[in-house]
């Protein structure tokens, strides 16, 4: 999985020190993945992050303790006043420290701890030493550095580079050298991409010592709520709350044929919205699912598809939402309780769409009436009984954040919540050497962030130093013709392209800085800009070719992979038409729960209805199926339907004429439905 999303940890060999050696980044269950499927697995994961160590003996105790003392570290900040720039320095460090430790430069070298690593630890040590000690002086020279200044800052950036290059893979380094390179070069370049041209004396301290590159927003940001939220999720998966949604989806949906994709949904959103992972979810999930999906008929691709777009709900479903959301909460200057407002109806609308096509799944297989074996034969209220107080992850964070706690306090006081509950039981209490596991894997999980968080403050601090970010809204809108509708589809496409190549956290920096500029040029509240870009971004979880989810699904059904990613896509398709509706519909916004001068609940309350027929349609339009199979036409028919409900404005920009095309929408389904009703259908 991307290093940007908390894991889901499972017991390391035999020998291996608390957190390290933690095997697999998410729970199977018992025999339902042979050798080899483990083993393709985890060679996807690898592929896409970075092989880690394994470490036994004194390396792995090591480094344990390492990241016990990041997690130790990073709680105590939660509680204690440190200074901004200490704490922004110290994060980085660790990061570099143990991911210099834990990660390999290639794979040859891999569960070896070379001597190289140890220069770059130590070399790592004295660059953040350096800046920690410079204090308020280092500062003050950003524009007149010292030659040591330099020299240091040329070193913090190839360590970033190679620790981001080591943990998530190649491709963001190489793209934060190529905007290195443009601040060094765009002087040469022509209208509209030139600018004045920077040398290594304004360009370097900009980057490493500033506040405004490697150490900026995003790594604020990683520091101060993101490892928590990676700490939270490791403290609830050891102490069972994974498994416990599970097992509770698989019990209270039972044994009937129509339940399987049900199940699927419903324990996609209770694991995922916890964990926010998207990757660890489909994996969970399908070792458990695929089963049961293939005995009631689904093809291997549909069951990985579905499977995958269960896991995308994971980064969007609060109260954890993926890494990215936090970045929102911190450029919008707003509170986090307000980021989990507005995407509290696009996700059940998401589930809503997912739902749609899994009823519509069961009525074209024909799989009615068929009985399935449940994998967990414990009832449901025997275990709400016994596990029922992992319920209150769902809930600990937003109600000590209504009660008035920040959000660096609330997911604090959540993680003591979850360590005192879990006492209830045995086989759940976090004794100390579990709650040692469980700190020590909340850092491990959370250096991939950090490191992308810090090479993409490298693309950032370039972006405002050459002020490419106002260049682009200016070329987006140009190309565009003004026109909202335009700018939107064009920025969809820009996040959409950069999410192919860069994690989720990362294109939402991107972007947030490049794209959602130009949304806000023409008159779209930024909230509504942002949501945006980050649902957008969001969309590289199931692209390939970084389509981990996608791939890891098909891995476990045995599906082609490519195969699997298009399923996906036609799954998560309906819902992710909704962004549009935040920018180029005035009373869109009413979906993210913010209302214009003009607008009332109820029209909020209309948009949601509209939403969700549309939504309907467009299910109906992507499975080619409702009562009976669609035929050309009628597959047309649900698509503009849907699409005049959901999204009208696509079709008035086209048809700028065409009145009312909410009412046309309806009823055109409607006339539909009435075709479709003369029709047998295929499962009553």
């Amino acid at each position: 999985m991307r290093r940007e999303e908390v894991a889901v940890p499972s017991d390391g060999p035999a020998g291996a020190a608390p957190g390290l050696g933690a095997g697999l980044p998410f729970e199977v269950a018992p025999g339902s993945l042979d050798a080899a499927t483990t083993a393709r697995v985890e060679a996807l994961i690898e592929e896409e992050e970075g092989a880690q160590h394994r470490f036994r003996g004194v390396l792995a105790w090591i480094g344990t303790a390492m990241a016990l003392a990041m997690s130790l570290f990073h709680l105590w900040a939660a509680w204690d006043i440190v200074p901004t720039t200490t704490l922004r320095f110290v994060h980085v460090g660790f990061a570099l420290a143990i991911g210099f430790f834990l990660f390999p430069v290639s794979k040859r070298f891999r569960h070896r701890f070379m001597a190289w690593d140890a220069v770059l630890i130590a070399v790592s040590l004295y660059v953040i030493w350096y800046l920690v000690s410079g204090g308020d002086d280092l500062q003050d020279r950003v524009i007149f550095p010292e030659p040591m200044d330099l020299v240091v800052g040329w070193l913090l950036v190839g360590l970033v580079l190679e620790v981001t290059r080591r943990t998530t893979g190649p491709v963001m380094p190489v793209v934060a050298l190529a905007f290195i390179a443009y601040a060094f070069l765009g002087n040469h370049l022509p209208a509209p991409w030139t600018h004045r041209g920077y040398d290594s004396e304004r360009l370097i301290p900009h980057l490493a010592v500033g506040l405004d590159g490697i150490f900026g927003t995003a790594v604020d940001v990683s520091a101060t709520l993101i490892i928590l939220f990676t700490i939270y999720g490791a403290i609830l998966q050891l102490s069972g709350a994974g498994k416990f949604f599970v097992d509770f989806s698989f019990s209270i949906m039972g044994g009937k044929a129509s339940s399987a994709g049900r199940t699927v949904v419903l324990s996609s959103f209770l694991l995922g919205g916890p964990s926010g992972s998207g990757v660890a979810t489909t994996v969970t999930l399908g070792t458990v699912a695929w089963p049961m999906m293939k005995k009631v008929g689904y093809k291997a691709s549909d069951a990985g598809g579905l499977l995958a777009a269960g896991g995308l709900g994971a980064i969007i479903s609060p109260p954890v939402l993926g890494a990215a959301a936090f970045l929102i909460s911190e450029y919008l200057k707003i509170g986090y309780l307000d980021v989990l407002r507005m995407a509290i109806v696009p996700t059940c609308l998401y589930y809503a769409s997912l739902l749609f096509m899994v009823e519509l799944d069961q009525r074209r297989l024909g799989a009615a009436g068929k009985a399935v074996e449940v994998p967990s034969a414990t009832p449901a209220r025997e275990l709400v009984r016994k596990y029922g107080f992992h319920f209150s992850s769902l809930v600990a964070i937003i109600v000590f954040m209504v009660l008035g706690y920040s959000s660096t306090l609330a997911v604090l006081y959540a993680m003591a919540v979850a360590v005192v509950l879990s006492f209830l039981r045995r086989d759940t209490a976090l004794v100390p050497k579990k709650l040692v596991e469980a700190l020590a894997i909340g850092a491990i999980q959370s250096v991939g962030i950090a490191a992308t968080c810090a090479c993409a403050g490298i693309i950032v601090g370039v972006i405002t130093l050459t002020g490419l970010g106002l260049k682009f809204s200016d070329i987006a809108i140009q190309a565009a013709n003004g026109s909202i509708l335009g700018t939107a589809l064009f920025t969809g496409l820009i996040v959409w392209v950069i999410g192919l190549a860069v994690p989720v956290t990362a294109s939402y920096i991107i972007c947030a800085v490049v794209a959602a500029p130009a949304l806000m040029k023409l008159g779209v509240p930024d909230y509504a800009a942002h949501m945006f870009v980050f649902y957008y971004a969001v969309l590289s979880e199931v692209s390939p070719p970084t389509a981990l989810s996608p791939f890891a699904a098909a891995a476990i059904t045995g599906a082609g992979p490519y195969s699997t990613t298009l399923q996906a896509w036609k799954y998560t398709l309906p819902a992710f038409v909704l962004p549009f509706v935040f920018v180029t519909d005035p009373e869109g916004v009413g979906l993210l729960l913010n209302l214009t001068p003009s607008m009332t609940w109820l029209d909020v309350a209309w948009q949601i209805l509209l939403a969700t027929l549309g939504l309907a349609a467009l299910a109906a339009a992507c499975q080619g199926f409702f009562r009976r199979a669609l035929n050309g036409l009628e597959r047309a028919g649900f698509t503009v339907a849907g699409l005049l409900l959901v999204f009208p404005a696509l079709l008035e920009g086209v048809l700028p004429w065409l009145p009312a095309p909410h009412w046309i929408g309806m009823a055109l389904a409607a006339g539909l439905l009435v075709l479709q009703g003369r029709g047998r259908a295929a499962v009553r």
